[in-house]
């Protein structure tokens, strides 16, 4: 099967960030490092091409991120032993199957969530020693998507800063939306620095990629809890 080539792929650059990183043992050592070369980024909103009404293009820009396309990018690159390697890695994690298409992408995060766990991309993080609430939701905020019903289970706002201590480098973090429609309307990458937990996240308000207090960022927002996910 001939490689399917994302349209934006910075071959040089890749290659560039993944030997940077090749010596390190963990995922998260190397998720640290690469999303570190990442901050000061531009936010892109909607950087993704495709609808229902027009073919979807697999795309893998460095020169820009949403929230979602930056964790993405990353753990793609984290994974990977070559610049093919990592196309083929980033199409697994946005598509169901690594199919090229439209409604087959991860549109929604339970969705993309779900997927990556399937396919050993991502483990959930044990909650069984903090309280957890669950959210029903009518998902139905994409255009050309028919609504779907999900169950989200989360931590509550109230307990997550008990979870500090439990926390590693290289985790990824999804904030639970209260809106009655959404799923989820954020999310963001761990990293431990001199015992303190902060988040790198691609920022729509900063307009860039940063890294940012975590416990700043949950006082700041409301939402119905957050969803900790450990990458494999």
């Amino acid at each position: 099967m001939k490689q399917l080539q994302p349209r934006g792929l910075n071959r040089r650059r890749v290659e560039q960030l993944i030997s940077k990183t090749k010596d390190l043992d963990s995922i998260g050592e190397r998720i640290e490092a690469l999303s570190r070369c990442l901050i000061g980024n531009p936010y892109t909103p909607n950087p993704l091409l495709g609808s229902a009404d027009t073919p979807e293009v697999f795309t893998a820009s460095l020169d820009g991120f949403d929230c979602v396309t930056f964790i993405e990018t990353i753990i793609a690159l984290a994974r990977a032993r070559s610049t093919d390697d990592f196309s083929a890695q980033l199409r697994k994690i946005r598509y169901e199957n690594g199919r090229v298409e439209w409604n087959r992408r991860n549109h929604y995060t339970t969705s993309w969530i779900r997927n990556n766990i399937r396919e050993e991309i991502l483990r959930p993080l044990s909650t069984r020693s903090f309280p957890t609430i669950t959210r029903e939701r009518i998902l139905k905020v994409v255009a050309g998507l028919p609504a779907v019903n999900v169950r989200i289970r989360c931590i509550p706002k109230l307990a997550a800063p008990r979870l500090e201590s439990h926390l590693q480098t290289g985790d990824v973090i999804f904030f639970a939306s209260t809106k009655k429609n959404l799923d989820v309307f954020h999310c963001g990458i761990i990293v431990r620095d001199d015992g303190s937990v902060v988040m790198r996240h691609a920022s729509r308000c900063a307009k860039r990629v940063v890294e940012q207090d975590l416990n700043e960022f949950l006082t700041a927002n409301r939402m119905a809890g957050v969803i900790i996910m450990r990458p494999q």
